[in-house]
């Protein structure tokens, strides 16, 4: 996988790293004797070359890394709040997402294989290195993953239109939360095996939020109580 960026740089372990590319007459000498001291493999090439690789900002520096492995449902079982994103497909979303998460301690995300976006160089370079300290977990179907964790003694609260408003709950101990789609919001079937619907009151003449600003008001709706 190719991502980019001086911040991915320090945020990736070094032992994922395969070669790091830099623009010529790069003039970063700490970025320089980074790589150096942890013995990473690099090579100076034209910019035009960078460009070539990636479609993003590079700030001059593109590395080949490991493809991200993602986990099992089973590794989310004994916590306490996880994050479910039913067929999100904006990685910019999702790379925002993972942000919150590492922020407010949750360590697991929960994503389908199907319909939806993955981890790739956008998620990586927006989660900016929060993806370190969070699970991304792929199933093969979320609504049986609902199923799983329900069974695990998990609490799931659905975000959807005309649920209960998210500031009056007692939330449970041991939850999940789940966040739509862009523009199509959850499924039927998601919301209804949840256990609750829950919803950000709207006060203005647009009825929705962006997925990345809804999941973060409503985690931390969530973990204050």
């Amino acid at each position: 996988m190719l991502v980019c960026g001086k911040n991915v740089l320090k945020e990736t372990p070094v032992d994922k790293i395969h070669k790091v590319y830099i623009k010529e007459n790069f003039k970063n000498n700490d970025i320089l004797n980074y790589l150096k001291e942890n013995k990473v493999h690099y090579e100076f090439v034209p910019e035009f070359r960078l460009n070539k690789m990636v479609d993003a900002r590079h700030q001059g520096i593109v590395l080949d890394i490991n493809d991200y492995e993602y986990y099992e449902l089973d590794s989310a079982l004994d916590e306490d709040f996880v994050v479910l994103l039913d067929h999100l497909e904006d990685p910019h979303n999702l790379g925002a997402i993972i942000r919150t998460c590492e922020c407010a301690g949750i360590k697991s995300i929960i994503i389908p294989k199907d319909r939806s976006i993955r981890v790739n160089e956008t998620v990586m370079k927006i989660s900016a290195g929060a993806l370190n300290n969070v699970k991304i977990i792929l199933v093969s179907n979320l609504n049986n993953a609902i199923k799983k964790l329900q069974d695990n003694y998990f609490f799931v609260y659905t975000a959807d239109m005309d649920g209960e408003d998210y500031r009056g709950i007692d939330y449970a101990s041991k939850k999940a939360l789940v966040i739509g789609a862009e523009g199509k919001g959850v499924s039927k079937l998601t919301r209804d095996i949840s256990d609750m619907v829950i919803s950000i009151p709207m006060f203005g003449k647009i009825n929705s939020l962006n997925a990345s600003v809804s999941a973060a008001i409503l985690i931390y709706g969530m973990i204050k109580r």
